[in-house]
């Protein structure tokens, strides 16, 4: 019998089909793969089948059950990780798993799962307080809980180091059981190329169902026929750049980070970082969930303070005259931070406002930004309502409204389709031809050979700098991630951590 069996299902939120007349059998005991563009109603697809939502016509069973009538016997089979991280922030790791345990009413005998996991030294940490990929692998757990027969998990490795996503595989497959059944959502084509079966769904209909290698005999020709039957991407001239007013300067380095040094207590989150970016400079700061990325980049902003150490801003010094350095910057946090509560146009003017648009000003410069990035259609929807992709597009067009020289971007495409990452990239490479000094972090190792110059930064300080093609022959590895996993497993081993 086959877990999961749907026919012709279809559910419509207000003017949207998240799913259309969709048909689709999950076989027992293999692991399925679900891609598809930001919006293809790939969550909705996984909602519907645990019976989290009901579709409004059609059948599914799950597991034997009807999901939308059966829920408490299904739910105790099944093992669901959200999306986003779905645990409580303010709890420990500990009492997350005994929270979940008494949910499914299962033994609280954690050993083997923290032993598993890694998470054994931190099961008095707050969940709110660890690294990104250690979040993932606590949601796995609590997922895991109770041997279920069916796991599903909504894009678990989104925003994740290719190690831990490395990690969070290797633990669902010595983890399962022969008969479990597991979906898994990804971003990552490579991760998809590596499943049982792998669906494609694009505006919610399946346009792929089957093995990967019979769509593709290599990774690479796998995203390519993905991209494909996804519509196809064109790299076209860049709207925003081609309209892009670039302030010009004199300035040799329009940033640079002068030995940062930030130390929380005893420990040292980031220690002496120093790195010089040149004018139109794409510069990519890589390193595993932990390393310290993000503090940089609050303290290169002047959101945090330095311990010691400065930034430099278009040469002015960001711990003496912060105004002024921040008015250079367009900057895009890891979360979305917007205004949920606020439409797509309030977004954009209360942006050119603190940016110091002149009043008269706003409302022409937010009618071009919009056009530009293809917003104009969701001017008046709630940008919290808004699909991933074009969340990520209204964050970049919110921090591009001022035309600022320097942009900063922290996994700014994190979890993001991957037709919606090149165009993406489309618009940074054209700025940067403009002038535009970007600073980038990533997981996604296909985006770091897009980098002029790359820092690998790991345990709060540089291990290795230079481009991605000196990179890989430091490494002597054949591609980024390669690279990545290797210079990195080679600083533990000479700090005897492996």
């Amino acid at each position: 019998m086959d877990t999961v069996v749907i026919n012709n299902i279809t559910k419509k939120f207000e003017h949207t089909t998240a799913i259309d007349d969709l048909t689709l059998t999950i076989p027992t005991g293999q692991m399925t793969g679900i891609v598809g563009a930001d919006a293809a109603g790939k969550t909705t697809l996984l909602r519907i089948i645990i019976g989290l939502l009901c579709a409004d016509s059609g059948t599914v069973t799950t597991l034997g059950y009807d999901p939308a009538r059966q829920k408490k016997e299904l739910i105790a089979q099944i093992g669901y990780m959200p999306q986003k991280f779905g645990l409580y922030e303010d709890l420990s790791v500990r009492e997350n798993l005994e929270f979940y345990a008494d949910l499914k009413s299962v033994d609280k005998n954690f050993d083997e799962l923290l032993d598993f996991t890694g998470l054994r030294p931190f099961q008095k940490r707050l969940a709110g307080n660890l690294s990104g990929g250690m979040k993932q692998k606590l949601g796995l757990a609590c997922a895991l809980l109770g041997d279920p027969k069916f796991l599903v998990l909504d894009e678990p490795s989104v925003g994740v180091d290719p190690i831990s996503r490395r990690d969070l595989m290797r633990l669902v497959r010595a983890t399962i059981k022969e008969d479990t059944t597991v979906i898994w959502s990804t971003a990552y084509l490579d991760e998809a190329n590596s499943f049982d079966n792998t669906v494609v769904i694009d505006k919610g209909k399946v346009i792929f169902h089957g093995p990967p290698e019979t769509l593709a005999a290599t990774s690479a020709d796998f995203e390519r026929e993905v991209i494909r039957l996804m519509g196809g991407y064109e790299e076209k001239e860049s709207q925003i750049a081609a309209h892009y007013i670039y302030r010009e300067s004199t300035v040799e380095y329009p940033v640079e980070a002068l030995n940062l040094l930030k130390i929380y207590g005893n420990f040292a989150a980031v220690k002496n970082n120093t790195f010089h970016i040149k004018k139109g400079e794409i510069f990519g700061l890589l390193g595993p969930n932990g390393a310290g990325k993000s503090t940089s980049f609050k303290m290169m902003c002047g959101l945090a303070r330095p311990t010691d150490g400065t930034a430099k801003i278009m040469g002015v010094d960001i711990r003496k005259n912060p105004t002024l350095a921040r008015s250079y910057l367009g900057y895009m946090a890891q979360k979305f931070s917007l205004y949920g509560n606020m439409s797509v146009r309030e977004n954009l003017e209360f942006f050119a406002g603190i940016y110091g648009i002149p009043l008269a000003k706003i409302k022409e410069r937010v009618g071009s930004i919009a056009s530009y990035f293809g917003l104009t259609v969701y001017f008046d929807q709630l940008s919290e309502k808004l699909p991933l992709g074009i969340k990520q597009r209204l964050s970049l067009a919110c921090a591009l409204i001022h035309n600022p020289p320097i942009l900063f971007l922290d996994e700014a495409t994190s979890g993001v389709d991957v037709v919606t990452r090149k165009e993406f990239w489309c618009h940074l490479r054209a700025l940067a031809k403009k002038g535009v000094t970007i600073l980038v972090t990533t997981h996604f190792m296909d985006e770091a050979e897009y980098c002029d110059n790359i820092s690998l930064f790991y345990q709060g300080e540089t291990i290795a700098v230079g481009t991605p093609a000196a990179l890989k022959a430091q490494a002597a590895a054949a591609t980024m991630e390669e690279a990545f996993i290797t210079l990195i497993n080679r600083k533990d081993a000479e700090s005897g951590r492996l």
